[in-house]
């Protein structure tokens, strides 16, 4: 634990170091315009990176000790939970046994959290522990991830982030991101952000926060192009491009398949931060926009919180360890029929591959076992930690009649539909229980799903019925519901890509909106299912 002081100064009195230079750097660059970096960009880079690879190198070691020793690691997370605990709220004076931590305090489901603390809340309360130890490591071992996969991408002025918020949990003043002349510094307009990635063609890696948030960047690129190029055209802001401008409009005009890399030829790979919801946005992004290009995000965060660390961007499906130190990871069996309530946690190294478990996390500042609702599926070990694959959120799952249809398992059925719907890709989908919007109209409660689709603008009555029987199919119980009345079909409505855009604004505006924001499949509050039933269009 002191360990981590040492380095944290270090890498402050560096980075430090590299940031005084930087005003010099822009007016070196404002003076001697070129496609070369100053000499001092290229100094500036090597140091910087010289600086983090030595601390990526440092926390992979105290990675490899932890997760070689997850019993020790754990207990000394619950030790340290207890002893930042306030006083009030630490129950366990002087005593760091787990046994008697799990009696003394129990589980607590997040929606409990925040009826206790601040009463009826949009989502989850975010975890302090984003911001702290946990990031940072995040952060470093996802840059040497990164750099591993794809060593080309990492050079001074290869990157560019197309959203105010960055994917890397704990962000830094990266030093291959070269300030361009004339751009604002800690710009925070998408717009803005857009417009300097395009005035550099070379770009070998995109940002953004999360998937969803890439998606409505590219969504809203083909209706603001014009403008966009126009932009360009004139000069803002820096000199004016009229060959890039041009290069714009022959982009768009080719449509949105393999958009940004027609647009970026160097482009290799898109860094986005995983968090709930966000595998819709992921797979639309592939299909269409960033088709060729391959997709990496440092860690999964959970309700705000950093839980797992991804160590291999080169397998597909996001793999995570969750690691063994601060905030304490517990995991909690999930069973068939909902038993789990007297189910008993386990610890990382007690976790069996090919169970299912949610994840229970104790910060220090609440000391609250938190069931977080993010169930994950165990493939595999890294030392004596599992590394995991997170499969749903038992928030987001449906039950009009105690059907309790999963996350996972509604989205696999609606893919298979959109898939019979010719010409069609799903962008984005939100599902409503009839009762909140009061739409049963006398009939047997039902389903309302919203979906914004790319190439389909019209739903016939036959492609609204096939998501019903999709439904049938992968879930008896529901079939038999169906069969026997007490269930309505699903009813499908086709709104625009925007009223999804003016949800996750209206979701970000709240007060406990967690970074990043999980994407809600489910809404539970009618003000959030009526602002997408006033857009529908079919």
């Amino acid at each position: 634990m002191l360990l981590l002081f040492p380095l944290l100064l270090l890498l402050f009195l560096l980075l430090l170091l590299l940031l005084l230079p930087l005003p010099l750097a822009r007016l070196r660059q404002q003076r001697s315009p070129g496609p070369g970096l100053s000499w001092l960009a290229c100094l500036q880079h090597r140091v910087a990176w010289g600086a983090l690879c030595w601390a990526a190198a440092w926390q992979r070691r105290r990675l490899e000790q932890s997760t070689l020793r997850a019993g020790q690691s754990q207990q000394q997370a619950l030790r340290w939970c207890l002893q930042g605990a306030p006083g009030p709220r630490r129950p366990l004076r002087g005593s760091t046994d787990m046994s008697a931590f799990r009696t003394h305090l129990p589980l607590t489901k997040a929606s409990q959290t925040q009826e206790e603390e601040s009463g009826e809340q949009l989502l989850p309360p975010a975890s302090k522990q984003h911001r702290g130890k946990a990031s940072l490591q995040a952060t470093l071992l996802g840059l040497a991830a990164l750099n591993k996969a794809h060593p080309e991408v990492l050079v001074p002025g290869g990157t560019a982030c197309l959203t105010p918020t960055s994917p890397w949990p704990s962000p830094l003043p990266w030093p291959w991101r070269v300030p361009s002349p004339g751009s604002t510094p800690g710009a925070k307009d998408p717009g803005a952000l857009l417009l300097e990635a395009l005035r550099s063609p070379g770009l070998r890696a995109l940002e953004a926060g999360t998937a969803v948030e890439l998606l409505d960047v590219f969504s809203g690129l083909g209706a603001n192009g014009e403008e966009l190029a126009e932009a360009l055209a004139a000069g803002g802001p820096g000199a004016p491009l009229p060959w890039r401008a041009a290069e714009l409009r022959e982009a768009l005009e080719q449509g949105p398949r393999g958009l940004a890399l027609r647009l970026w030829p160097q482009l290799q790979v898109v860094v986005t931060l995983d968090a709930g919801g966000q595998a819709e946005a992921v797979a639309a992004l592939r299909a269409l926009w960033c088709r060729g290009l391959a997709f990496f995000s440092p860690a999964y965060a959970a309700s705000g919180g950093v839980v797992g660390l991804n160590l291999w961007p080169e397998q597909p499906g996001g793999l995570y360890l969750l690691p063994p130190g601060a905030p304490l990871i517990e995991l909690l069996p999930v069973r068939e029929g909902g038993q789990e309530e007297a189910a008993t946690t386990v610890l990382l190294a007690e976790a069996q591959k090919g169970e299912e478990y949610e994840l229970v996390l104790t910060d220090h500042t609440s000391l609250t076992r938190c069931r977080l609702g993010d169930v994950v599926r165990v493939v595999g070990a890294y030392n004596q930690c599992p590394v995991v694959r997170f499969i749903r959120r038992l928030s987001q799952t449906l039950s009009v009649r105690g059907e309790d249809i999963s996350e996972d398992m509604f989205s696999e059925a609606l893919g298979r539909a959109v898939g019979q719907w010719p010409g069609a890709t799903l962008l984005d989908h939100s599902c409503v229980e009839s009762s909140i919007l009061d739409s049963s109209g006398g009939s047997a409660p039902h389903y309302e799903v919203f979906v914004a689709l790319r190439g389909l603008r019209n739903l016939s009555e036959e492609n609204r019925d096939k998501l019903d029987h999709c439904l049938q199919e992968a879930y008896p119980r529901y079939k038999s519901l169906r069969f026997r009345g007490s269930v309505g079909p699903a009813r499908v409505q086709l709104v625009g890509p925007e009223a999804f855009r003016e949800l996750r604004a209206a979701l970000a505006a709240s007060p406990s909106s967690p970074f990043p924001p999980e994407m809600p499949r489910v809404l539970r509050h009618r003000r959030l299912a009526q602002l997408l039933q006033r857009r529908v269009l079919s």
